[in-house]
């Protein structure tokens, strides 16, 4: 059986940490969310996968690929049948493969229920939560969103019996379509929206995790700091591997990376056996990554810097920490360096660039005029950093570029850019008319854990 260990294991001394230096099951590390010693979990062993059962996903659903994933996860916790019913429920929409140009794609992952990549991971988790909770145990779920993962993780935990849903989000830093699909929800899931930036959110989570006095809320995360939101995000890869590549062929992916949770996936997808070339990880002007392989000193940007695809204004990645460990390092929560991994075999591995929102706009206008593919900001960075990767390598390999959200969330940019507003996916079709409330925070800890001490259930409105 895979066990996991946390990425602080090592630390001895640092700020009063006690290092966590057990092991735990798949299920404990995804009812716990983050490890007692404000680590990431990660799994002891990564499974392999052979190139036929790869191969045999061709022209198949995308659940059997997920099927395929979470089998070499979860063979020895949870039965197959269980498993298919998971994910055959939690896939019950599209992943088209565009193809652009050449030997290069757009892999859309906007087409479920909140038209964002973010859906992929949360209803997989939200039903393997469900599978693995005990009778009449109840679970809090804490999560700090700097635009899609919130409404994603909202809608995949609506009205799941047993688990109540806390969702922050910074509130001068989401569109109104975003802040329209959280406040929304309603049932068991709430919204705060907190004066400060995502950095701020994600704090206030990882604060309360660590506080022994709200052990009575029994809190876990659905933050990619949950290893149960990493292990759907490397099915995405699979699958496209499979539908795309010819036999032997290698595939690099771009990813454009806030918080580097999608791109984990891919690492990992790597590790597991698929051919990746090279992983292209673009971030926008919050560029503490890029930075780092290219000067091999790591600073955090604090607070981060307020961009056009603001689902990644992420100034120190949560997943870093796991992307270290891979490589030999360990970065606390903090953005403190305690051991630098291995940087030359990073960056053969992974390339990364900034790309700036005028590159961003500029992206955006381009590929819609010379290919008629309609990206919102997210996807053009990731398409930008692609041909940033080729312009610099020389490198032509099959390329699959993820678009993570759907147009329509970004309207006024869209039609600032092209003149007109994107068509509204049938997931949004009522997203104007959405009404809902939320609870409004100072980005304050102790302020925090007051209301969730007041509050430990969640009694909102169910949506109209």
């Amino acid at each position: 059986m895979i066990r996991y260990y946390s990425t602080n294991r090592d630390l001895k001394d640092v700020g009063g940490l006690k290092p966590f230096t057990g092991l735990a099951t798949f299920r404990e590390a995804l009812l716990m969310g983050q490890a007692p010693d404000e680590g990431l979990f990660m799994p002891d062993r990564i499974p392999t996968l052979e190139m036929k059962d790869i191969r045999s996903l061709r022209s198949r659903p995308y659940a059997e690929a997920a099927l395929l994933v979470g089998r070499a996860f979860l063979a020895q916790e949870l039965p197959d049948e269980t498993l298919r019913r998971v994910v055959e429920d939690a896939y019950d929409f599209p992943v088209p493969l565009e193809r652009v140009r050449d030997d290069w794609y757009v892999m859309r992952l906007d087409q479920g229920p909140t038209a964002s990549f973010k859906d992929f991971a949360a209803r997989m988790m939200a039903r393997l939560m469900s599978v693995f909770l005990k009778p009449g145990e109840r679970l809090h779920v804490l999560v700090a969103t700097s635009g899609d993962t919130g409404s994603a993780v909202g809608e995949a935990y609506r009205a799941v019996p047993g688990i109540d849903v806390t969702i922050l989000y910074p509130r001068d830093e989401v569109s109104e379509r975003q802040k329209r699909q959280l406040d929304a929800i309603g049932l068991n899931v709430r919204s705060i929206s907190v004066v400060g930036k995502f950095d701020d959110c994600q704090n206030l989570v990882k604060a309360a995790f660590a506080d022994p006095s709200l052990g009575g809320l029994n809190l876990t995360s659905a933050n990619s700091i949950n290893f149960g939101r990493i292990l759907p995000q490397i099915v995405y890869y699979v699958y496209a591997y499979a539908q795309l590549a010819r036999e032997g062929e290698e595939i690099c992916f771009s990813v454009p990376s806030g918080n580097f949770g999608d791109a984990l996936g891919c690492e990992y997808a790597r590790r597991m056996g698929l051919p990746v070339r090279r992983l292209v990880m673009p971030t926008n002007e919050n560029d503490e990554f890029p930075r780092y392989l290219e000067t091999g000193i790591y600073e955090k940007i604090s607070p981060s810097r307020p961009c056009l695809s603001n689902a990644m204004n992420v100034g120190h990645p949560s997943n870093l920490a796991r992307f270290f460990d891979l490589y030999g390092g360990t970065v606390d929560r903090n953005g403190v360096v305690h051991r630098y991994p291995d940087r030359e075999e990073m960056k053969r591995r992974i390339f990364s660039v900034s790309v700036s929102d005028e590159e961003t706009k500029e992206t955006i206008v381009r590929v819609y005029r010379d290919h008629g593919t309609l990206l919102e900001p997210h996807g053009a960075v990731g398409w930008r950093g692609l041909e940033i990767f080729r312009e610099r390598t020389g490198d032509e390999s099959l390329s699959v570029c993820l678009e993570t959200a759907h147009p329509a969330k970004f309207p006024n940019e869209i039609k600032e850019l092209l003149g007109f507003d994107p068509d509204l996916p049938p997931s949004m079709a009522d997203i104007d008319t959405r009404e809902g409330s939320c609870i409004e925070l100072p980005a304050d800890y102790e302020a925090f854990r007051a209301f969730l001490l007041a509050n430990p259930r969640v009694a909102s409105p169910p949506r109209g």
